[in-house]
């Protein structure tokens, strides 16, 4: 197969296997691929010319943002991988008549969100993003977005007012609420299913200096703990979000708990806000601290090697009967995160985005790690424990979830969300070229088929 035509085309680069640089480019936080070219467009029109290209050679795609997808879905074998490295720009950008107070940003989809960030900051502004500095904001945004300001200012999704994306057929489309609406709604929660977004503007918000850290605390009664946490949470003001995480012992010691927490806020003042966690338990360490909201994202460092586990419900509520679930899971071996949601994240109609779940309170997380040399049957043993808690959830995060099938898509779109994203995939991706993880067929809009490909979303 030659790619000459694809290379006289491109402003971009084209990297094939034995290039420098297609290694690092064909491999991700939690897989290896082996694509037959990775291209690297420096902006819309080559993004539309490698789609064409896709389309012409009949190759699975793979777009890649960040490339922490838990299901390694941003590189594969034998396709193309379309990274979106060069376009990283994060611009600040005016109405007419150059308004000194606006907060609109225009962020390329390969930007990282630490580079977000640090950009905003000397302006005073920020925007509600994940935990980790090098993802993708690609990737984040199409899931929806849960960051450390989710209670305050909702999913990253819900400051979004316009983005640029390249759809199936090569058009580059400017969608916003008024033009392309439908395609607009769908992009926002909706993963990759229906394009190769490129820019997303944003409305930043004014994020004043915020008390950041981790409480960290000895179980003896770990049911007790999450139940004080999740009391606190419920009366906490909405500028605190906070996640607790319940670790299995480690090299002997004892087991431990965390609490991670973001109050964004002067007004409600920290000590009301966060004073309170202080006394839900015995407190071993405390790095709260008062820092730049820049500087809260966690670095990322690549997993040794070995196989990691994931799985996320959302609760409608995280009642008594939730919690023992989520507590009997832990005592099994598993990690168990919980994270407050609620606030502004869930003042957002269910039908105003594709992701649909704004009446959780809570998300779970369940997470092990495996030795490399781990069987299918060592993994269905350790997630063995997750059953009893996602008989709870009423949904999940697609960007935590690290499964793909079709009881997750269903989890994911509820049935009228679902029919509703494939009447958009009908639209604008009638041939399923965006096929993948999550994947929303192009059919009659009932059902929860997934795609044949390998990979439409931001990863």
């Amino acid at each position: 197969m030659t790619h000459e035509h694809l290379r006289n085309q491109l402003r971009g680069d084209i990297l094939l296997p034995d290039d420098d640089g297609y290694a690092a480019a064909a491999t991700t936080f939690f897989a290896s691929g082996k694509p037959a070219l990775v291209v690297r467009p420096r902006d819309a029109d080559d993004v539309a010319a490698a789609v064409a290209h896709v389309r012409r050679e009949g190759l699975a795609l793979s777009v890649r943002s960040g490339g922490h997808g838990l299901l390694g879905s941003a590189t594969n074998d034998g396709g193309m991988v379309l990274d979106l490295t060069r376009l990283d720009s994060v611009e600040l950008v005016g109405p007419p008549g150059g308004d000194p107070d606006d907060r609109l940003v225009r962020v390329g989809a390969g930007a990282c969100w630490g580079h977000v960030l640090r950009t905003l900051a000397p302006h005073g502004l920020g925007l509600t993003a994940g935990d980790t500095a090098s993802v993708g904001v690609g990737g984040l945004t199409l899931g929806g977005g849960i960051g450390w300001m989710v209670r305050k200012h909702g999913l990253a999704i819900d400051h979004l007012v316009a983005v640029r994306v390249v759809t199936a057929d090569g058009r580059v489309l400017d969608a916003d609420a008024d033009e392309h609406a439908d395609l607009f709604w769908a992009i926002r929660g909706g993963g990759g299913n229906v394009g190769v977004v490129v820019s997303f503007d944003f409305v930043a918000e004014r994020v004043p200096l915020v008390h950041f850290g981790t409480l960290t605390y000895r179980v003896d009664d770990p049911v007790r703990l999450v139940t004080a946490w999740r009391d606190h949470m419920r009366a906490a003001p909405e500028s605190l979000t906070s996640t607790l995480a319940l670790l299995p012992p480690m090299f002997g010691g004892p087991p431990t708990a965390m609490v991670t927490l973001c109050y964004a806020d002067d007004a409600a003042g920290p000590l009301r806000a966060v004073g309170p966690l202080r006394a839900i338990g015995e407190v071993l360490t405390d790095d709260v601290r008062v820092m730049r909201y820049a500087d809260v994202l966690a670095d990322a460092h690549q997993p040794p090697g070995g196989r990691l586990l994931s799985r996320n419900v959302l609760v409608r509520t995280l009642d008594d009967d939730v919690v023992d679930a989520a507590v009997a899971a832990y005592r099994g071996g598993l990690s168990i995160v919980l994270r407050s949601l609620g606030g502004a994240f869930g003042r957002v109609p269910a039908e105003a985005t594709a992701f649909a779940h704004r009446d959780a309170e809570a998300m779970i997380v369940g997470a092990a790690f495996l030795p490399p040399d781990a069987t299918e049957s060592d993994a269905d043993a350790a997630l063995a424990p997750w059953a009893a808690v996602a008989r709870h959830g009423t949904g999940v995060y697609l960007n935590f979830q690290g499964s793909d099938t079709p009881d997750d898509v269903a989890a994911a779109y509820p049935p009228r969300t679902y029919a509703r994203l494939a009447a958009v995939k009908r639209r604008y991706d009638p041939t399923d070229l965006f096929a993948g993880v999550h994947g929303v067929a192009p059919s009659t809009g009932t059902g929860t088929g997934t795609g044949t490909g390998t990979e439409g979303a931001h990863q």
